[in-house]
């Protein structure tokens, strides 16, 4: 990892030279100059420390969140200075190479002035989302409700509200409190059942400890369950032994029953209205890998009959096209997490694009597939970049039919 960064670090510091162009463009300043140049030795002086100080076993966030602010914010949009300088580059080039126009008739310094202010006013933009996204984005919680038809629904469940949270990550915040709102926002649903499908922690359990005082505050009448996901294994960082491993997993689990979740690893529960039920089941991570495969789907319906109405939790949405719509017990619905939307992306009413569509195809929003449904959160918290550029935060409301 350290090593593509540094690569990647080294082309960018070629393309700023590139970049520089632009501002010698629009002043001749020289204090202007070189304020730019030592800020941007400063910034790519301490991105560089930074990876090279990067250890994937940290267990503490803020190094991460620093590789990726300064990334950014600082580096990634130079894109669009390279891109307008490139186009008008291109057009001198081919021009000059044709032999349409001499050299000295070709440069058009007005020209350049406008695309180099273009250029640097874009940048600015998306340098001051991601800023936005860190400060407010990942704080700004949206719920979303949904109504879903499942079919052989028992009559005592018609409009029962479910709420779905996912992903919180909670060691990528520094304080409880400021996410006591979206405590609040999930109670103000009064839902009958709360579903947490996987990623608690970012690395090891004692993460949550400052957050289930919060968390158990979240009220639901029939209860709230919970699955593991890929993080809250401990895979990521390293343990003295695999006891202490285990260990750690398991005070993950007795931490989310301090806060009122029953955990279920390849188990269903049943929630029974009126003489009648709706079967919840919840499975381990199931990933494509790298990512564990420990869920055992077989396992969780033990016991459960064919055409009975049953919900599942399975943090990874590839478990779904992978396993669950194929399998013959025929579950209505699938609810997952995992993709955050990679926290990026545009999420309109009619137009929907995140970069993470491209690993996961099913990436938010409500899925069918062969008569079966599947329900993506875009996640509650943050991981790596701690922030939300246009994927807000998510609580999902919903409602059965």
């Amino acid at each position: 990892m350290q090593k593509n960064f540094l690569i990647i670090t080294g082309i960018f510091i070629i393309l700023e030279i590139y970049v520089y162009q632009a501002i010698r463009t629009l002043t001749d300043n020289s204090w202007i100059r070189w304020s730019y140049i030592l800020l941007y030795l400063f910034i790519y002086g301490l991105f560089t420390y930074e990876i090279l100080n990067f250890q994937r076993s940290d267990r503490d966030a803020t190094r991460a969140h620093i590789i990726s602010i300064l990334f950014l914010v600082f580096i990634i949009p130079k894109l669009f200075v390279i891109l307008f300088l490139l186009v008008d580059d291109i057009f001198r080039i081919g021009s000059y190479l044709a032999g349409f126009i001499r050299e000295s008739e070709n440069f058009f310094p007005e020209r350049r002035k406008f695309l180099s202010l273009m250029g640097l006013g874009l940048g600015g933009v998306l340098s001051a989302l991601f800023i936005d996204g860190a400060a407010f984005g990942k704080y700004r919680h949206k719920v979303r409700k949904v109504r879903v038809k499942i079919a052989n629904l028992p009559k005592s469940f018609k409009g029962y509200k479910i709420v779905q949270i996912s992903d919180v990550h909670s060691g990528s915040f520094d304080n409880p409190d400021k996410l006591a709102h979206a405590i609040d926002l999930i109670n103000e649903q009064k839902p009958d059942l709360v579903l947490f499908t996987g990623d608690m922690v970012n690395n090891v359990a004692d993460e949550f400890k400052p957050f289930i005082q919060l968390f158990s505050k979240i009220s639901a009448k029939d209860g709230k369950f919970s699955v593991l996901g890929n993080h809250d294994y401990g895979d990521y960082v390293t343990w003295k032994s695999l006891d202490e491993k285990k260990n750690n997993l398991q005070t993950l689990i007795d931490y989310q029953k301090e806060a009122g979740f029953d955990m279920l690893r390849n188990e269903h529960r049943i929630i029974e209205k009126n003489g009648e039920k709706l079967y919840i089941l919840g499975v381990e991570n199931w990933g494509l890998k790298p990512f564990p495969q420990f869920g055992k789907l077989d396992e969780a319906l033990e016991n459960v009959p064919i055409k009975a109405a049953k919900i599942l939790m399975s943090h990874d949405p590839t478990h779904f096209d992978f396993v669950v719509k194929k399998h013959p017990a025929n579950i209505h619905l699938t609810l997952s997490g995992h993709t955050h939307g990679m926290q990026f992306g545009l999420d309109l009413k009619n137009i929907k694009w995140s970069p993470v569509q491209y690993r996961y195809p099913k990436w938010a929003d409500l899925y069918e597939s062969e008569s079966k449904l599947l329900y993506v959160n875009r996640g509650f918290g943050v991981l790596g970049y701690p922030g939300r550029v246009g994927v807000l935060p998510e609580i999902t409301l919903l409602e059965l039919s």
